[in-house]
């Protein structure tokens, strides 16, 4: 059974969805319905995952969090979560291309299947697909729209 519930963020209203086993997404206001794929949830704020997703989301937000300590329990394909841990591996405030990525994950001609796996990553900010920029260092498309990509990337680097 899944569990949601909403927050405000400088990025918009996130939808954060968690299962008993830890955070299965978070989505953001005008996602693309079946980027991530979910069962119907249950309102519950006072879910424990939730609560403590909300809160460590509001700290970082707040500038005080630079990691995240949540159980987490994306639903992928092998490839994905290869490519999801790698994402996990970028530290706060830095960048990587997806060629990187692909390097990373042992698959260094898969860059266009890394960005379509960064694509699907239904556990944004979290699992920091927004760190994922283009080879030139163009920010490249992301599923909270690029100003979103703008404003993490500015917030992280505010820190650093």
């Amino acid at each position: 059974m899944l569990h949601r519930t909403t927050i405000p963020s400088p990025v918009g209203t996130l939808t954060l969805v968690a299962s008993d086993a830890g955070l299965v997404a978070v989505l953001w206001p005008d996602d693309a319905p079946g980027r991530v794929r979910l069962t119907d949830a249950s309102d519950a704020p006072d879910h424990p995952v939730l609560a403590a997703a909300a809160t460590q989301l509001a700290e970082y937000f707040a500038g005080a969090r630079t990691a995240f300590d949540l159980p987490l329990a994306p639903t992928g394909t092998d490839f994905q979560r290869a490519v999801w841990r790698a994402l996990d591996a970028i530290p706060y405030g830095e960048t990587r291309s997806y060629a990187d990525i692909a390097r990373a994950i042992g698959r260094p001609t898969a860059t266009r299947a890394v960005g379509a796996a960064n694509g699907r990553n239904p556990i944004s900010i979290v699992t920091p697909c927004h760190r994922v920029i283009g080879a030139s260092g163009k920010l490249t498309g992301f599923a909270g729209g690029l100003d979103a990509k703008r404003i993490l990337l500015s917030l992280e680097r505010r820190d650093t």
